[in-house]
């Protein structure tokens, strides 16, 4: 987002301007779509890694450019109307990495290098726009391995595309990069471009969106903080500021079970002990009972939902069918798994929803929730 700041600030672009501006091949959707909407994620675009895992796709592998826009075009809706909420979508920073691109002239690698790495003194960060480039040094990302009580698996990865991630870097880089928000010495100087940088979006309803650019407003133990984390592959990060404090902590980390977001609470929790106010409790107000969990739903006729769907907007088919009396799904790339019911015409596997429509009585298709991705929609084929 400091990428599109930078050539905002040289009159290069407008947050205002709608996306097809910039990509005029881009669908069209009954309310305009703007750099803004992008930025906060209030677009309503759905997550094109979500769509790459429904899909079938491994994000670990290799996925070009041209097929994860082509899969964001394909979406004939949106999750909901642009300005409405607040989602987040990967899909919104790799479209704006292409807009830098096409209004800057160059890759998103060189103009952040020669703008913002490069003025800082961040020698060693960079966007990873290509797999095949040795990265000196580059440490690679682990996963608990499920199958084993001790033991990792190293998640290699080929996954390229930058603008939602792809960015490699130090602890030292990213110092620098944490202390030019007290002394802004990119673009034309000043603290304009970097106070607007933490101004949180505004939501159609004039409420805060809860996200600023690239980065989330807080308050931790009466202090504020500003924020943000990541994850890929095996990778985490946190990066929090308590700006009042002039206090950071950065932890980049390289296995997946890791939690850098509670460990650095922890080490504010040592460093500024003395200016953090402790949360009163509210355990004596806290009910014993919790409310009851509805029971599933177990009387349905399995062979309504039999059947060959298709998603348009993946391009992939789900098929479902009963096995030893219960009903199975097989996504692409995937085991068949059990579908548990939990309402009429509804049903939940491994968090995705699957809410059935009738037409005369008959099944004929179903609207996919996952995540970042609402009211995908499958027609029986």
């Amino acid at each position: 987002t400091f990428c599109i700041l930078l050539l905002e600030e040289q009159g290069k672009l407008n947050l205002d301007d709608p996306i097809q501006k910039y990509l005029p091949d881009f669908p069209v959707y009954e309310s305009p779509l703007t750099i803004r909407h992008f930025i906060h994620h209030t677009s309503g675009v759905r997550d094109y890694l979500t769509l790459m895992d429904l899909k079938g796709r491994n994000y670990l592998d290799h996925i070009t450019i041209d097929e994860a826009y082509e899969l964001i075009k394909r979406q004939s809706t949106l999750n909901f109307k642009p300005g409405e909420q607040y989602l987040y979508s990967n899909s919104c920073y790799f479209m704006l990495a292409l807009i830098v691109e096409k209004v800057s002239g160059e890759s998103i690698r060189k103009f952040a290098a020669t703008t913002i790495f490069e003025p800082l003194g961040m020698r060693h960060t960079q966007f990873y726009d290509d797999n095949t480039n040795i990265i000196k040094n580059k440490a690679f990302s682990y996963a608990k391995d499920s199958t084993k009580k001790i033991g990792f698996d190293n998640l290699i990865m080929r996954f390229d595309l930058v603008g939602s991630g792809g960015v490699y870097s130090t602890i030292e880089d990213l110092y620098l990069w944490d202390q030019n928000f007290y002394h802004n010495k990119l673009g034309k100087g000043g603290q304009a471009i970097v106070t607007k940088m933490q101004q949180d979006g505004i939501l159609n309803n004039g409420k805060s969106a809860g996200y600023a650019f690239a980065l989330e407003n807080g308050t931790y133990k009466g202090l504020k903080t500003v924020s943000h984390s990541g994850a890929l592959a095996g990778y985490r990060a946190q990066l929090v500021r308590f700006p009042e404090q002039n206090f950071s902590v950065i932890i980049l980390t390289n296995r997946d079970d890791a939690n850098p977001v509670t460990k650095s609470y922890q080490v504010a929790d040592v460093f500024l002990k003395d200016n953090l106010i402790e949360p009163k409790s509210n355990v004596e107000n806290l009910k014993s009972e919790s409310a009851p969990k509805p029971a599933p739903i177990v009387n349905f006729n399995g062979e309504d939902y039999v059947g060959n769907f298709y998603s348009e907007e993946l391009d992939a088919t789900y098929a479902i069918y009963v096995e030893a009396g219960m009903l199975m799904v097989k996504m692409p790339s995937t085991k068949p798994m059990k579908l548990l019911a939990n309402d009429v015409d509804q049903f939940t596997v491994n968090g995705i929803l699957f809410q059935f429509r009738r037409t005369t009585g008959k099944v004929a298709g179903f609207k996919l929730d996952f995540g970042r991705v609402k009211n995908l929609e499958f027609v029986r084929k």
